[in-house]
Order: structure tokens, then C-alpha cells, then sequence
């Protein structure tokens, strides 16, 4: 008899998880009763291979990198429209930031992502091109992937539930204490704009979406977490896009969403308090969501161990920091 799981929240998380449990063979109903801040709703699906005030590499990026890619590139083709753009990363140095940048070019684990760098450029000490960078157009995924598995039967009963609740379950303290941030994006139209490398500098990043259109962003605010753009935000984020792109814009978009956090932007799988979890992308979904939610379906549908980095009830219990 095949397996039957309510998933609830159709975000990034709970949409991979919704793929992988379908190639296993699991029965699924997908679930949201969508609340606005979900941060899938309105992120630019930006993966960095280098990142950071310390431009260091994403945690298991060599691992992880490879799975997202194709994974988005084989749902892509199943939904019948591309999910995975590559584009260089183009990292913008300042004078203040170079010596430290410079030393880090020199460890094997940044080389690896480097193609080229180009010294004292127009308002910047240097630019570091990175290879192996691109977006993931999250929102169409998730909306597609809702409407790929539509509604299940009238009799449908789900022996499970896995919560992949984000934010929303995060402010509720299912997971104990949380560091989730508000961000706040703008959708840009810039005439004559680079579209074929993604920026990143002055505290932000501006990612071509096509068409030429822009996200820039993002803020990062711990205390007001709601899906509210506001006036400061939208300043901040202008300021982003001057500083990266120029004064020739206009706005065509100002979105709010809630990043779910609740350690160093790694996600976290398992059980707790009798429920099955998925939550904690951060700030680096589009990177680690498909492989994650791999692991975890492996767990339910053929009981395969959780890696400790990953699983839930060690963290809760204070033995992951």
C-alpha cells in the first residue's frame, strides 16, 4: 500500500519535498493557506558560491551546488519552463575590504569558484568574478508545482504530516528560539541594463530576472516580522541600486518577506515533539532545499539516518549549536 503525507506549506521547502516524496512513490497532499512574509513568495533565488563579509564558501556548496542544479533543471523540464538561470557572480570590492578579500583568493576551498579578477575598476578596488552562480525563479516553481499536484481525492487521508511551515511556524516557537529577518526587494526596470551577470556590493545584490527587469536587496530587519514593504526599507534598497546599477531606474515592485532562520542558515530535518520537520532555509534556499529535502524523504520512505549536521531533535537538544 503506498504511503500517504499531508505537507503543509508550499514553499521552497515543502515543494522539493512534495518532488522527492512523489518520485519515491508517496501519495501527497500539498497544503498553504497562504499567509503574506513567506519568503518564497518574493526571493530572488540567488545562489553565491562565495559569500559574506568574510567571502568564504557556503557551507558545502561542492556537495549541495550540483544536486540544486539539477533538480531544478529536471523540474523545469517536467513543468514545461525554465527554473535555473547561471549566471557570473560579480563581487564589488572596496578599498576598505580588499586586503581581506586578497588573502581569501589565495585558499584552494575560493580559488575553485574564481575566474577572474580585475583590478581597480570605476568605485571599486577590485571585481572577483565567481563561476557557478545563478537564480532560481522560486515563485514560479512553487506556483507551478501547486498546480502540478492539484487536489487529491475526496477520500484522502494522510497518515503523516510534515511541517514545513517556515517563518510562520518559527514566530509560533515550534523550534524553540528562532533568528528569522525581514527582507524587503524591489523589482527594478533598468533601460540598458547588464542582464547577463548578477552583482553584488554596498551591503546588497542586483539580480537580473529577464525582460529587463531587476530584484535588488535585501534589508534585513529582526524585530518587525511581518510582509509589510515600508519607506525605509524601499530607501535602503534604492541606495542598493544606485550603488550597483546607477540612478537610471524605476520601480516596478516592493515586496516583504520573512526569512526562516533559526542557526547559521542551515536547514534543519527530523522529528520533534512528535512531528516530522522541515524548516530553516535562511537566506540560502534555492542552494540547499532539493538536497535537504532528498535527505528527508530518504528518512521517511525507507528510514535512511539523518546526518547529525541536519538533524532536528540533536539541535533542539543543544547538541548542534
Amino acid at each position: 500500500m503506498r504511503q500517504k503525507l499531508e505537507i503543509v506549506g508550499a514553499g521552497l521547502a515543502g515543494c522539493c519535498l512534495a518532488w522527492q516524496l512523489r518520485e519515491r512513490g508517496v501519495e501527497l497532499r500539498l497544503v498553504d493557506d497562504h499567509r503574506p512574509g513567506a519568503a518564497s513568495r518574493v526571493a530572488a533565488g540567488l545562489i553565491n558560491p562565495v559569500t559574506g563579509k568574510n567571502f568564504q564558501p557556503s557551507w558545502r556548496i561542492a556537495e549541495f551546488l550540483p544536486e540544486s542544479v539539477a533538480f531544478f533543471e529536471r523540474i523545469g523540464r517536467e513543468l514545461g519552463k525554465p527554473l535555473w538561470f547561471p549566471h557570473p557572480v560579480v563581487r564589488l570590492v572596496g578599498e576598505k575590504d580588499w586586503a581581506k578579500v586578497a588573502r581569501k583568493l589565495e585558499l584552494p576551498a575560493v580559488a575553485r569558484w574564481v575566474e577572474r579578477v580585475e583590478e581597480n575598476i570605476e568605485g571599486w578596488r577590485a571585481a572577483v568574478t565567481l563561476k557557478g552562480g545563478g537564480r532560481v525563479d522560486v515563485r514560479a516553481f512553487c506556483e507551478a508545482t501547486e498546480e502540478s499536484f492539484g487536489s487529491p481525492t475526496s477520500d484522502f487521508q494522510s497518515g503523516r504530516v510534515v511541517r514545513c511551515g517556515g517563518m510562520f511556524d518559527l514566530v509560533e516557537g515550534r523550534l524553540g528560539e528562532h533568528r528569522c529577518a525581514k527582507g524587503e526587494i524591489l523589482t527594478v526596470r533598468m533601460p540598458g541594463g547588464d542582464e547577463s551577470r548578477i552583482l553584488i556590493g554596498g551591503g546588497g545584490w542586483l539580480v537580473p530576472v529577464g525582460g529587463g527587469l531587476f530584484k535588488a536587496g535585501a534589508t534585513y530587519e529582526w524585530d518587525q516580522l511581518d510582509g509589510e514593504p515600508t519607506a525605509a526599507g524601499r530607501a535602503r534598497v534604492e541606495e542598493i541600486v544606485r550603488t550597483l546599477g546607477g540612478e537610471n531606474f524605476e520601480v516596478v515592485a516592493h515586496e516583504a518577506g520573512v526569512r526562516p532562520i533559526v542557526r547559521r542558515s542551515m536547514p534543519l530535518i527530523g522529528k520533534v515533539g512528535g512531528e516530522v520537520v522541515f524548516n530553516g532555509l535562511g537566506s540560502k534556499g534555492s542552494l540547499y532545499a532539493p538536497g535537504v529535502a532528498r535527505r528527508l524523504a530518504e528518512w521517511i520512505v525507507d528510514g535512511t539516518e539523518i546526518e547529525s549536521e541536519l538533524e532536528l531533535g540533536r539541535w533542539m537538544g543543544g547538541l548542534v549549536d
